[in-house]
Formats: structure tokens, sequence, C-alpha cells
């Protein structure tokens, strides 16, 4: 009993506790928006899975502030092997969601689903972040370039070969620029990559990538792509409906005429923010995205508080993960960006999505609890 009252004490002295009350803050307003938006079908099969996923995550946010983050980074080769081989798994079990990816692991055995790409980024970021520590001043040289370049291709590869996702493997691709550039890899390795890109394009566009994703971009340019607006333009319409009717108060919970007769498939997860809006208005949108910037700045602000070089990096890797999600389920909801199925963190419905997100919490707090010692230090600036 004395020794879980000790931990328990170590836990709320030392551990991130203002983070911890915004994850909570975030999570229990989410399951209320969950519920409104699976009203019409019936909300507690939706609410009990949130819930149970936030049980669990809240033990793996209280165990990865306990655990060093480094013992587990330094088995970056078993991280490794342990993501090519859980994200296989989608080859023989994957399932396919109401988008037509096959993202999904689905046992019988398990009460929820599993999305393996969801769970490797957390291992995706540690891996990132201890060979770019291990790269030292060497960074930028084509060896350490390379290494990265290479671990991210076959990551996102197999993501895309797997589960024909492209959206996830654009957050792996957001998640690697984003901390290379902050562990300060020179800018000229961007603009090579920039350009390979580019000269890459016209392959991707006309044999890799299918009709209907490529209408997803066109849409927002060209109006007489869908008119009627009964393919690629109706999820849009539809958010855009639902923003628009609400206001700026709303109609209130559960009162939303649109969400309560369930217009919308994935209202309850990629398009929890349009949801919002009709029953909560511009006022409710606007709370929901103060609290996610909090929680975005709460792990900046770990990160620069703490001293070691790749604790940063986890820091900001994880505060990526966040930013690029937000920033684009936010677009594609108000039809400024093309709709490629992610979800908004903490609000949306997905088990996986947040224990995930609570276990990345768990290890922000974690860094924060066990600061490294000074000798350690090393500074997160782009090298010249």
């Amino acid at each position: 009993m004395k020794t879980i009252l000790r931990f328990a004490r170590a836990f709320v002295e030392k551990g991130d506790m203002l983070l911890l009350f915004l994850c909570l803050l975030a999570s229990g307003f989410g399951i209320v928006l969950i519920a409104s938006a699976t009203n019409y079908v019936g909300f507690f099969p939706y609410v009990r899975v949130q819930i149970v996923a936030l049980i669990l995550g809240l033990g793996l946010y209280v165990l990865f502030t306990f655990l060093d983050i480094d013992i587990i980074a330094e088995r970056r080769d078993l991280l490794f092997i342990f993501n090519m081989l859980f994200i296989s798994l989608l080859f023989k079990w994957g399932v396919s969601d109401n988008t037509g990816n096959r993202s999904w692991l689905a046992f019988s055995w398990l009460p929820v689903s599993i999305q393996p790409a969801e769970v490797c980024k957390l291992t995706f970021i540690i891996i990132m972040a201890r060979m770019m520590s291990a790269s030292g001043d060497r960074l930028s040289r084509p060896l350490s370039v390379g290494k990265l370049a290479v671990h991210l291709l076959v990551t996102i590869g197999l993501i895309v070969v797997a589960s024909e996702d492209a959206g996830s493997a654009l957050v792996y691709v957001f998640l690697f620029i984003v901390m290379a550039y902050a562990g300060g890899v020179r800018l000229g390795w961007f603009l090579l990559g920039a350009g390979a890109i580019v000269a890459a394009a016209p392959f991707l566009w006309t044999r890799v990538m299918r009709e209907d994703q490529k209408n997803r971009i066109l849409i927002l340019f060209d109006p007489t792509i869908d008119p009627t607006g009964q393919n690629e333009r109706w999820h849009t319409d539809r958010s855009l409906t639902y923003l628009q009717s609400g206001g700026l108060t709303g109609d209130g919970l559960f009162q939303g005429d649109h969400t309560q007769a369930g217009q919308m498939p994935a209202q309850h997860t990629d398009f929890i923010f349009s949801v919002v809006g009709e029953e909560l208005g511009l006022l409710g949108c606007i709370v929901v995205l103060l609290i996610l910037l909090a929680i975005v700045i709460r792990i900046i602000y770990v990160g620069i508080k703490s001293e070691n070089y790749m604790n940063r990096l986890i820091c900001i890797g994880i505060a990526a993960i966040l930013l690029f999600q937000i920033i684009i389920d936010v677009g594609f909801c108000i039809g400024v960006l093309p709709v490629i199925g992610l979800t908004l963190p903490f609000f949306s419905y997905g088990g996986s999505s947040l224990v995930t997100m609570f276990a990345a919490m768990g290890i922000v707090s974690g860094i924060k609890y066990r600061p490294a010692p000074s000798t350690n230090a090393r500074y997160v600036t782009k090298q010249g």
C-alpha cells in the first residue's frame, strides 16, 4: 500500500497534470459529441467503446509517465521490426472501413478493431528521434539522411500497399519533414526531396492514384466535377450544410436536425467537427480548437524545457501528429482541403486513436517527469 501511495504521489507531483487535465477535458467533450452524433442509431455501443478506450488510455498515460523512454528508444531495431510485422497483419486480417481502405484489424477475441498505422506513429517517432540523436553532428551527411529516408519510404510503402490508406501515409511524411527540420537536417536536403516529389508527381498522378482520389483534389478547383454532389463532393457539401446551419451558437446538443437524422455516415469519426458546428455553432468550434491548441502548446513547452535532444524531437513529433490531423480534419470539413479520412484527435470516435493519443501524452508526461541532466543537452536548431 505504501508503495502504491508513493507512486501516486510521485505521479501527481512530477507527472504532467495540466496535460492530463486537457486530454481528459477533450476526451470527455468528445464522448458527449459522439453520443449526439450516433444518437440516431443508439449511442451506447459507441460511447462504451470510447469509455473503455479512455480507461485503457489513462492506464498507458500513467505507465509511460514512469517508463524511461531512453530505454525503449535503445531498442529501435526491435521497434522497427514490430512496425513492419504489425502493419503486415493487414494483408491477412485487414478489414475495410467506409472509405474502402483496408486499415483495420478485427479479431473476434477483441472488443474493438485496431488500426496499426495509428499505433505505429509513436514507434516511428521514437525510432526517428533515436536515429537522429545517434547521428549527432553527422545528421546532414548523405548516409544519415539516407537511413532516415529509407526508414520513411519502407514504412509508408508498406502502409499504402497493405492498407491502401494514403491519408495515414501522409501523416508519416509530415512527421518526417517536421522532425528532420527541427532536428537540424540542412535545407538543401529538403529542396532535393521536393524536387524528387515534383519529378515523381506525373507518374504518381497517372499510374498510382485512383480516379476518385484525383477528383477529391480537383473538386477544390473545378466546379464541373460532380456538380450534383452525389460522389466526391458529397461529404464536403454535407459538412458545409452542417456547419452553416449551426450559426453562432448552434442548435444544441442532441438537437441538430442533420446530425440527429444521421445524414452523414462518418459524422462521428472524420466529420465530428461538422457536428460541433451544427449543434454548438461557431463558438463551439472555437472552444474545440482552443482545447486542442492548448494540448499542442503544452507538448511543445515540455519539449523546449527538456535538456535532452532526443526527448525534444519526440515531443516535436507528437505535437506534429496532432497539428497535422487538426489542420487536415478541419480543412476538409470546411471544404478547403481534400477529404483523406483523418480523425480529429481526442474528439472523433475510435478506440485505437484515443488509446494511442493517451500513450503519446504519457510519453510527454514521462519526459517532464524525468528531466535529462544538462550533460546530455543538445539544442534543436537548424544546421547551417
